[in-house]
């Protein structure tokens, strides 16, 4: 069968393995996949079944369409979302066992219209972005309790976000958290189940871990930190990003490459051609630097990365049309990592996979 012209290749046994081995590592009861943002740009629906099958109890999405398009692919088990509209309707999600995340009073009471609603409160312990403000609690959380006694709602969890700032900011978070969790009790609320921290927490805050952790970028075997990558936390890649060269040619010394001739060639060398661009997520500010595997060996772009294609100045070595150019993919394969591509263009990794466009087929291999 034909390869797709432009290839995302998605192990989901990687996937599985990675939440396996984040789960062991960390020893919560309960671990969350999270899988917004079409699954860090995996798929969604494949994602979370492949997490599921390694042992996540829990899924976690920002939106309420990423919540109901698990649910209409027959995706069960708990799911939570918690980025919503303070006046979304709530009640097909509500209805189809969707846990809301909730920021605001206002947003309480809505979902409270819904009848019968999981909720889980979200404090700000200093992200400065969704979230409750320590000083609301008390009157949410009493509001909250009002609801729950009463049918509306019911109170499954109470969580909150770190910023990953360092040690001394990962303490006074917990500390704010504990605060929140204190002013739920003293508002006769269970705290039902506790969770704070994502894959970079979970790794190295224990005192964030509580009932549950939130496993993202992990699971998809992409590091969260700078000073220790994927395989050093035991972790592979599921992602691999690749298209065939689909031109070759000999050019003469001093030829222009690509928009504004950023790259002359120094030699007579052969020029090829990747029909990937910045349309389909290959960022623009790797130009010149972006690494590409083709045939076993390493290259970079050369020249700038235009919207649908970029040339890889490949010297003396023979490349045909057809071979396939790997941008990135687990680093055990050899081929650049989607943290070489991040380095490359400034950013994180977490961008580069996130980022790819809908030309990019996805295909699985189980």
């Amino acid at each position: 069968m034909t390869r797709p012209l432009r290839e995302a290749r998605i192990d989901l046994s990687a996937i599985a393995g990675n939440v396996e081995t984040l789960r062991r590592r960390v020893g919560t009861a309960r671990v969350m996949a999270v899988v917004k943002a079409d699954g860090y740009g995996h798929g969604a629906v494949p994602a979370a079944r492949a997490a599921l099958e390694g042992g996540a109890d829990h899924l976690g999405v920002a939106d309420l369409a990423e919540a109901l398009e698990l649910r209409a692919a027959g995706v069960d088990g708990p799911l939570l979302a918690w980025l919503l509209d303070p006046d979304a309707d709530v009640r097909t999600a509500v209805e189809a066992g969707v846990g809301i995340g909730v920021s605001s009073l206002r947003q309480l009471e809505n979902v409270a219209r819904a009848g019968s609603a999981s909720v889980h409160l979200k404090v700000d312990t200093g992200l400065g972005r969704n979230g409750l403000p320590l000083d609301d609690c008390p009157s949410v959380f009493a509001r909250a309790a009002e609801l729950q006694r009463v049918g509306a709602i019911r109170v499954d969890g109470v969580f909150s976000h770190l910023a990953n700032a360092g040690p001394e900011e990962d303490a006074a978070q917990v500390a704010a958290f504990e605060r929140a969790l204190g002013e739920a009790s003293a508002a006769g609320l269970e705290p039902g189940i506790r969770h704070l921290a994502s894959t970079a927490g979970a790794l190295r805050v224990p005192a964030a871990r509580y009932d549950m952790v939130r496993f993202g970028i992990g699971i998809y075997g992409l590091s969260p930190f700078d000073d220790e990558s994927a395989a050093d936390l035991g972790l592979r890649a599921a992602l691999e990003l690749s298209a065939p060269v689909v031109s070759v040619k000999r050019v003469a010394a001093g030829s222009g490459v690509s928009y504004g001739y950023d790259h002359r060639t120094a030699s007579e060398t052969t020029l090829a051609l990747v029909p990937l661009g910045y349309a389909d997520g290959v960022p623009r500010h790797a130009s010149g630097r972006g690494p590409v595997s083709i045939a076993g060996r390493r290259y970079r772009v050369a020249g700038r990365v235009a919207m649908d294609q970029f040339v890889v100045d490949v010297g003396d070595d023979e490349v045909r049309v057809g071979d396939r150019a790997v941008l990135f993919a687990d680093a055990g394969s050899g081929a650049p990592t989607a943290d070489d591509w991040a380095a490359s263009a400034g950013t994180i990794g977490y961008e580069i996979i996130t980022r790819l466009g809908r030309r990019v087929e996805r295909t699985y291999a189980p």
